[in-house]
């Protein structure tokens, strides 16, 4: 059964109608359920509990102030862990991160808090933007991305101000925030091109995320981390470094994404087609290729057909 603290932090959030906490809690006895082998307790919980959020959420996640409009964008994702195709290292410490989130309470009685500021290093298309939807769905929460060209203007102190209404949300609205493209607004301070402006919003930013005690995840992904000031490495609870699939993960994607529509493959010749491609270029290849084959009237995938659209996707790549 529960324990008496879940039990009493589940009474104070119904009568605090803090619905967020509420559900957490409730996911939290599931999983201690789970573990005592009560699985299908454990399954009913879960159950009514993603009922209840979807009849409560539906498809409006927050109301945003109405000079953020277009600033943030939202949505409650579907996507499990096992839909992420990574290393076994990158997804061990994915887990963690749900895993200390789910156990925040029992972390704070030793004084220590669960990892809640995470950056995602990486080429495009490796999985950053995805490792977040994961994420916000592993913890029942919503993802709010920021839109990172519109959180930044020309108009001396509008940036910082902006940032600051974030932050603002971070505080009153518990989620997972993305902030994509982080290097536009976490720039080396030191950039001979930079200007004051810039750096007073990078100042800020680094004051907003150290101050941050909420309890929201934030997460920041970019292309680029050498772009990106190292005083912003500190203020990170972890950092996930992103590659470019090897052939083993190469084939895991790609035998995934073709599902039932995967038929006798030649792997030696598709791994070496695919590879220095995404994790983003392979799924639309493989996309391409069932598109293809069903307009064609084949029920599966075949060879040639998918080094055709492989082929195309590395072409595309080499003239970028």
């Amino acid at each position: 059964m529960a324990t008496a603290e879940q039990i009493k932090s589940l009474i104070r959030s119904h009568l605090g109608e803090d619905d967020e906490r509420f559900y957490t809690l409730a996911l939290q006895v599931a999983a201690h359920e789970a573990q005592q082998g009560h699985v299908a307790l454990a399954h009913d919980i879960r159950e009514i509990v993603d009922k209840s959020r979807k009849a409560r959420c539906g498809n409006v996640l927050l109301r945003f102030p109405q000079d953020m409009a277009g600033m943030v964008l939202s949505e409650q994702s579907d996507l499990p862990l096992a839909t992420l195709v990574v290393t076994d290292e990158i997804r061990d410490r994915i887990q963690r991160i749900v895993h200390e989130h789910h156990q925040q309470e029992k972390l704070k009685k030793h004084g220590l808090s669960n990892r809640r500021k995470i950056l995602l290093t990486g080429p495009p298309g490796t999985g950053k933007t995805l490792t977040a939807q994961v994420i916000a769905h592993e913890l029942r929460l919503p993802l709010h991305t920021i839109q990172v060209d519109k959180l930044v203007t020309k108009f001396m102190g509008e940036t910082s101000a902006k940032l600051r209404q974030i932050f603002d949300l971070i505080r009153d609205e518990r989620g997972v925030y993305l902030f994509d493209e982080f290097d536009a607004i976490g720039g080396e301070r030191s950039r001979d091109n930079d200007v004051g402006e810039m750096r007073r919003v990078l100042n800020a930013l680094l004051q907003f995320i150290e101050q941050d005690a909420s309890e929201s995840l934030i997460i920041g992904a970019t292309n680029n981390p050498s772009l990106l000031d190292r005083a912003l490495f500190r203020r990170f609870d972890d950092v996930l470094n992103y590659t470019l699939p090897d052939a083993p993960l190469r084939r895991r994607l790609i035998g995934n994404v073709l599902g039932t529509f995967k038929g006798r493959l030649g792997w030696k010749s598709i791994l070496a087609e695919s590879e220095g491609l995404s994790h983003a270029e392979l799924d639309h290849a493989c996309r391409d290729a069932i598109k293809e084959a069903i307009l064609n009237d084949q029920k599966t995938v075949e060879t040639q057909g998918l080094s055709r659209m492989l082929r195309e996707r590395s072409q595309t790549h080499e003239r970028r």
